[in-house]
C-alpha cells in the first residue's frame, strides 16, 4: 500500500509526488484521464511560460488578494527556484523581454518526459484513468478500468485543478465530494476570461486580428497589451489582468494611444483638414491600425459627436455581452478558501489530506504566474504531507 496517494497529475501533483518521493515515502499518483498534465501540455503548444523573472516583491504582489496567504509558498519556489528546478530536469531556458521564461525548445512535452522519468526512477507509481470518487470510510474510492478501487494511504494530496477546461481534466467535479466533508469552498469563477461581443459584420473582416499598444482600463485596475479580435469577442493578455474588476461588473475602456497625449490629441483634430475624413486622419495623421480603426467606430456609434473624437481615442468604451463561458477561461479563481486550510495546506476538516494547485482560492494573471503558484504549492502540500508522515510512521 503506497503511504501517500496524490490524486491529479498535472504540475501541483507532480510536484507535490516529487517532494514525497525525494523524503523516502511510497507514492501513488492517481489521474482520471487517460495520460497525465494535459493542461500544462497544451499551455506548452504556444510556448510553455514557466514564470515570471522579476524580484520577489513584485512577482507576489501579481497574485492580489491572495499574495500574503501565498507569499512564504511561493518564497520557497520563487522565479528563480522554479528555474533552478527546470534546468535541474536538464532544460536550458531564456528569457522573453518582458521577463517572461521559456525552455529554449519552446515546448512543455521535453520538461515533462524528464520528470516523469525522474518520478518513476524515484519508484513512484502512476495510474490513469482513475477518477476519484470520494471516500468509503477511510477508503479512497477511484473508479477504475478494473472497476472500483480502495485505497488507504496514511497521507493524500489533492490537486485536481479548478473547473475550466474541463476535456483536460480540471473539471471541479470534486467541489461536491469535499462540500460533503465539511469543507470550506468559494464558488468558481472565470480567470484569465475572453469577452463575449456581440459584433456587427463591420467587424467580421478583422476575425483573428490583433489590436496591440493598447491601455485597457477597468476598475481599478489598468493593462497594457494585446487582444485579439475574434468571432466570439475579445482575449489575450492585455484583458486577463482585469477579469477581476469584470466580473464584479466594472466597465471596460480601451485607450488606443497610450502614448500620445490627450492635449496632443485635441492640437492635432483642431489641425485636420475639414475635408478630410475620419478614417483618412487615423491612417495618415494618427496611424492608427485598421483593427483600431475598426474598433473605433463599432464602439463610438452612439457615443458624442465628432467633437469628442480626440476624448473616445483615449477613452472608448468597450461594450460587451459579460465574460465567456468559465469552461472556455485560462483558469479560475474559488475552490479551497484560506480557511479551510492551516499553513501546511492540510485540509482542517481532513487531517492528513492537503490541498495544492488551483483547488485553492487563488487567481493570477498569465505570464508565468499560474505556473509558478501550481508548482509552489505543490512543493509545500508534498513537503507537509512528508512531515506528517515523518512524524506518525514507524521509524
Amino acid at each position: 500500500m503506497a503511504q501517500a496517494v496524490v490524486i491529479g497529475a498535472g504540475p501541483a501533483g507532480l510536484m507535490a509526488a516529487t517532494q514525497l518521493a525525494a523524503a523516502g515515502h511510497s507514492v501513488l499518483v492517481a489521474e482520471a484521464k487517460p495520460s497525465v498534465a494535459r493542461k500544462f501540455l497544451m499551455a506548452g503548444k504556444s510556448g510553455l511560460n514557466l514564470t515570471k523573472d522579476e524580484p520577489f516583491d513584485k512577482l507576489i504582489n501579481a497574485y492580489g488578494p491572495a499574495a500574503e496567504w501565498l507569499r512564504p509558498i511561493i518564497g520557497e519556489m520563487d522565479a528563480k527556484g522554479v528555474q533552478d528546478w527546470a534546468r535541474d530536469l536538464g532544460q536550458e531556458l531564456f528569457s522573453g523581454s518582458t521577463g517572461r521564461v521559456f525552455p529554449t525548445v519552446m515546448k512543455a512535452s521535453p520538461l515533462l518526459r524528464a520528470w516523469l522519468a525522474e518520478l518513476t526512477n524515484a519508484g513512484v507509481q502512476i495510474q490513469t484513468r482513475w477518477r476519484w470518487a470520494g471516500w468509503d470510510g477511510k477508503d479512497l474510492l477511484f473508479e477504475t478500468p478494473e472497476g472500483v478501487q480502495h485505497i488507504q494511504p496514511n497521507a493524500t494530496v489533492l490537486a485536481m485543478g479548478g473547473a475550466s477546461w474541463a476535456r483536460l481534466g480540471s473539471d471541479g467535479a470534486w467541489a461536491e465530494l469535499l462540500a460533503q466533508r465539511g469543507v470550506s469552498l468559494q464558488p468558481f469563477a472565470p480567470a484569465n476570461a475572453a469577452l463575449s461581443m456581440d459584433w456587427s459584420p463591420h467587424m467580421h473582416p478583422h476575425f483573428g486580428s490583433a489590436l496591440k499598444s493598447v491601455r485597457w482600463s477597468a476598475g481599478y485596475q489598468t493593462s497594457r497589451g494585446e487582444a485579439t479580435i475574434s468571432a466570439k469577442g475579445l482575449e489575450g493578455g492585455g484583458l486577463y489582468p482585469l477579469t477581476p474588476e469584470l466580473r464584479s461588473g466594472a466597465p471596460l475602456v480601451a485607450d488606443l494611444l497610450p502614448d500620445v497625449t490627450l492635449d496632443v490629441l485635441r492640437d492635432r483634430w483642431r489641425a485636420k483638414k475639414p475635408k478630410a475624413t475620419l478614417t483618412h486622419w487615423f491612417k495618415n495623421t494618427l496611424r492608427l491600425t485598421p483593427q483600431k480603426i475598426a474598433l473605433f467606430h463599432e464602439m463610438s456609434k452612439t457615443q458624442g459627436t465628432a467633437q469628442d473624437v480626440p476624448e473616445l481615442l483615449k477613452h472608448l468604451p468597450i461594450h460587451h455581452a459579460g465574460l465567456r463561458p468559465m469552461d472556455e477561461a485560462i483558469s479560475t479563481a474559488g475552490g479551497v478558501t484560506r480557511d479551510a486550510v492551516d499553513d501546511t495546506l492540510m485540509l482542517k476538516a481532513l487531517p492528513g489530506v492537503f490541498c495544492a494547485g488551483e483547488m485553492l482560492d487563488w487567481e493570477a494573471p498569465t505570464g508565468g504566474y499560474l505556473l509558478t503558484a501550481c508548482l509552489a504549492t505543490g512543493r509545500w502540500a508534498g513537503r507537509a504531507a512528508a512531515d506528517w508522515l515523518d512524524q506518525r510512521l514507524p521509524g
